[in-house]
Parts: structure tokens; C-alpha cells; sequence
């Protein structure tokens, strides 16, 4: 599976789940279904090395002032739900997180920003597909704290000035 076959299966379950991350990853799983075990082996190590490489002061940032705050767990997710918004999504945020204020059309904290079932869909189709539990990928892992420079989540004007536009769109 190249880059290309995976951001089409995470669009067309996106698209047909109509933005409910939930859903996205039922459908995830089904359109999964559909292939041989490595090739839900190769989608799964797309995502997971997207899934790494967002892991970013920035873009935790930008997940804390959308989210009204963040934790481990939260951040975890929302990188999830980052990749199953598609590729310009996912790239214009890992890119420049703040830019996120541009390339998110709606943005509901209740609903939006948590795609913890996106992260198990494919260890999900690989175990009913196999009866076992899917292998070590063979990735590098993700490294044991984020990328760049750190931010002060508790800082409102930190957050403003390093996110201007996500403050401005996002914050009451």
C-alpha cells in the first residue's frame, strides 16, 4: 500500500461517516476488511509513522486551545482524529498547527478532536482478518517527549501569541 491508497481509504471513511470520527473508524474497519493482512499491515504503519510525527509541541499546542485543554490522552487522540481528517488537513497541521484555524471548516470540542477508535482500526481488522494480534510494525517508535520547543499550556497570552489565529477563531 503506497501513501496515495492510504489517505483514499481514510477519506472515503471520513466522507462516508460524514465527519463523525466513530463512525469513520467502523467504516475504517469494514473498508479494512477488504484487503489481505499486510496490506491492513502497511496501512497500519502509515498511520502509525503520521500518528509519530505529529507528535509536537506545536501541534499539542494547537490541540490545547481547540480542546479548551489537552492531556496525554487528549493529545493522543486528537493526532488520531489529525490523520482522519485527510492528508491536507493532517499536513497543513503538522506543518504549521496554526494554520489549522484555515483548513478546519466547523470545529465542535465535543465532538471534534478525538479519534481514539482511528488509532485501533487497523489492529482491529488485522485480528479479525487473522485470529492473532497484529505484529510489531517494525517502525521506529515515537520519541519519549514531543518535537520542538516546549510550550506553556497554562499561559493564555503564550498561546495567543504562538497561535494567533486558532486564538483568535477558536478561543471565547
Amino acid at each position: 500500500m503506497d501513501e496515495t491508497e492510504f489517505w483514499e481509504l481514510v477519506d472515503g471513511a471520513r466522507e462516508g461517516a460524514e465527519g463523525d470520527p466513530e463512525e469513520q473508524a467502523d467504516l475504517l474497519v469494514d473498508r479494512l476488511l477488504q484487503l489481505d493482512p499486510d496490506a491492513v499491515l502497511d496501512f497500519a504503519r502509515h498511520f502509525e509513522a503520521r500518528y509519530n510525527r505529529a507528535y509536537t509541541w506545536d501541534l499539542w499546542g494547537a490541540a490545547w486551545v481547540l480542546l479548551d485543554g489537552a492531556s496525554d490522552d487528549a493529545f493522543d487522540f486528537f493526532r488520531c482524529w489529525l490523520i482522519g481528517q485527510g492528508r491536507e488537513v493532517y499536513e497543513g497541521g503538522v506543518h504549521d498547527p496554526d494554520s489549522l484555524a484555515d483548513l478546519l471548516d466547523d470545529f465542535d470540542e465535543e465532538f471534534d478532536g478525538d479519534g481514539e477508535e482511528l488509532g485501533y482500526a487497523a489492529d482491529e481488522a488485522y485480528e479479525q482478518l487473522t485470529g492473532t494480534v497484529a505484529p510489531d510494525l517494525g517502525i521506529p517508535p515515537a520519541p519519549p517527549e514531543p518535537e520542538g520547543t516546549p510550550v506553556d499550556f497554562e499561559n493564555a497570552r503564550v498561546l495567543a501569541e504562538r497561535f494567533p489565529k486558532l486564538w483568535e477563531r477558536f478561543k471565547d
